[in-house]
């Protein structure tokens, strides 16, 4: 594989162009000055020691060395290899609730920003471990399978939204079954494993208990946010607020005691958020008292350079552009090389 690193400066090569129309101009001018003091065969005569097929050599030299330094300064690069690193980490499965509910605005500027802006903050404080996004609602969807990319975990996590899962609802229990089995299969065998359910804790579908029972004895701890307040807010979506079955406006409130419960079982923790905090900074202290288990991570290696080549030759260049004289060399005229008569 060929790239250059600098591909900008492969604009300087349009000054070749520029270089020889310069030259040829001055080449007429120099013409038409020699021709005031008589013609050309008389002032050949007059002045042998002057040379044009030099001049004409130390310019194309001259620019060759010029375009192998704007080449060189544009570092082409070839070939990449792909290496296996090891570090100790865990891995972390960050669940969120995307459902109507988050969008009240008991948090400002409502809760599932505040989600995004915490989560957004987490990944910078991330070194080793690897992370997956789950977003769920009605049904979970894997928003970001399990990776140690963390500048593509901050751009898939500015982009969770209620518009990525099509069925409404809160199903907590799908929520972690999928977060299950969005681990890689090389931590199966350790106590590195994580879940991180960021909820309100409005679980109206499904027994999430059960769920957390098994993920128990699978050695994968949960912990929980309950992000809301016990007196809940309203639920505001394009301007208007949404109201049940009977016309009145819907209230979300936070459901502590199923989050709690979910996060004992597990031997997790809970947080209940706060407008200060999210509660994500006291959940990655505990997480990182986890056995941590050794993970391989593929990367590319940077590309090999060739610069260095080009800036070489350009350099031998220039120098024999300097000792190329402009008139003949009477050592070496004998052997013509520039075909002068």
């Amino acid at each position: 594989m060929f790239r250059f690193a600098n591909p900008q400066y492969l604009w300087l090569l349009a000054a070749v162009p520029a270089f020889a129309a310069l030259f040829a101009a001055a080449a007429v001018m120099r013409r038409r000055r020699l021709a005031r003091f008589g013609c050309a065969e008389t002032l050949r005569e007059l002045m042998p020691d002057v040379s044009t097929g030099r001049t004409t050599m130390k310019f194309i030299v001259f620019c060759t060395a010029y375009a192998l330094l704007a080449l060189a300064a544009a570092r082409p690069q070839f070939g990449s290899k792909l290496r296996e690193e090891k570090a100790q980490g865990i891995e972390m499965i960050i669940a969120v609730d995307v459902s109507n509910s988050m969008l009240a605005e008991d948090f400002e500027p409502n809760r599932l920003e505040r989600t995004k802006y915490a989560v957004d903050k987490l990944f910078d404080g991330l070194r080793n471990d690897r992370v997956g996004l789950v977003v769920f609602a009605g049904e979970p969807k894997v928003q970001l399978p399990v990776t140690s990319d963390y500048r593509m975990a901050k751009a898939f996590a500015r982009r969770i939204d209620p518009s990525l899962v099509s069925v409404q609802g809160t199903a907590v229990g799908k929520a972690l079954k999928q977060s299950l089995l969005a681990f890689s299969g090389s931590t199966e065998e350790t106590r590195s494993r994580a879940i991180v359910l960021i909820t309100d804790g409005e679980n109206h579908e499904d027994d999430a208990l059960a769920v957390a029972e098994r993920a128990a004895a699978q050695g994968v701890r949960i912990y929980t946010i309950g992000i809301g307040t016990p007196e809940g807010a309203p639920i505001r979506i394009d301007g208007d607020f949404i109201r049940d079955e009977k016309g009145d406006m819907a209230v979300s409130k936070l459901n502590e005691e199923m989050l709690a419960r979910i996060a004992d079982i597990t031997g997790g923790a809970y947080v209940r958020a706060t407008k200060q905090s999210l509660g994500l900074d006291e959940i990655v202290k505990s997480i990182n008292e986890l056995e941590q288990s050794e993970l391989a991570t593929v990367r590319f290696e940077e590309y090999n350079e060739r610069y260095q080549y080009l800036l070489a030759a350009a350099l031998l260049l220039l120098c024999i552009e300097m000792l190329l004289l402009d008139r003949r060399n009477p050592l070496l005229a004998r052997f013509n090389i520039f075909n002068e008569k």
